[in-house]
């Protein structure tokens, strides 16, 4: 267990947005979580995070790890185009969690920030300033950063919004490579349910007052099953189950 939620209750400005949250995600696991605008995604991920306090309930770290050790890639922000840095600055400066009490960068989070950037293949960007480059190129930078400031547990919020579909697909492959070769467990909030379903290991879906938890294959039959249901109710269209993709 890296991470466990019990009788949770989030929300922001003393409006509860979700309530009774009992989760719990494992090391090494893929998870994406969806909802509607307004369904409480990021509500919960900055309350995993500690940017929003919780309003009752209990976030339990396990393996090792700190709430401050989490690599942490919010929604797009246009206001970071012009970040006046190279783009090692930028990556490099995800280690400043690991600083502790030290004023100045060592050994360590220099090896960490070129190894990152290896793995990111963005090495070669390495002195570009960060804000000559393309969103895509931007979004690899700052997932490096990202990356610096863990080794457990990646959180990223809506990362593909913006992106074509080959930049898309580019990332998609680093974050599996991410998950399955260094074992980093990944939580991602995303709309792109197609698409994501294919890399997941687990699926939190939030609707008002509501959270299905389940792997993939739980999560389809249990929305084709309700889709199908809703249809017969409704006296909409013919056809069974089988003719839903």
């Amino acid at each position: 267990m890296i991470l466990k939620c019990s009788n949770l209750t989030i929300g922001h400005n003393n409006h509860i947005v979700l309530k009774d949250i009992d989760l719990e995600i494992k090391q090494g696991e893929y998870v994406c979580i969806f909802g509607d605008n307004g369904s409480g995604k990021s509500t919960l991920v900055k309350t995993i995070l500690g940017l929003l306090p919780k309003i009752k309930g209990e976030i339990v770290f396990g393996d090792d790890l700190k709430q401050r050790s989490i690599g942490y890639l919010p929604q797009k922000n246009d206001n970071l185009a012009d970040f006046p840095a190279s783009v090692y600055e930028v990556v490099r400066s995800g280690c400043l969690n690991r600083l502790g009490c030290r004023p100045f960068y060592g050994k360590k989070e220099v090896q960490k920030a070129k190894k990152t950037m290896e793995i990111l293949k963005i090495t070669n960007l390495s002195n570009r300033s960060f804000s000559e480059l393309s969103g895509g190129q931007q979004q690899r930078v700052l997932l490096a950063r990202a990356l610096c400031a863990t080794d457990k547990l990646l959180i990223l919020d809506e990362p593909f919004t913006g992106l074509d579909g080959v930049t898309a697909k580019q990332l998609y492959e680093t974050l599996d490579e991410i998950n399955q070769e260094l074992g980093v467990t990944i939580i991602i909030v995303s709309h792109f349910i197609e698409d994501i379903l294919k890399h997941a290991t687990k699926v939190i879906h939030l609707t008002q007052n509501c959270m299905f938890c389940g792997n993939p294959k739980e999560y389809i039959d249990h929305y084709k099953k309700e889709y199908v249901l809703s249809r017969h109710q409704l006296n909409v269209g013919g056809g069974d189950e089988d003719d839903i993709q």
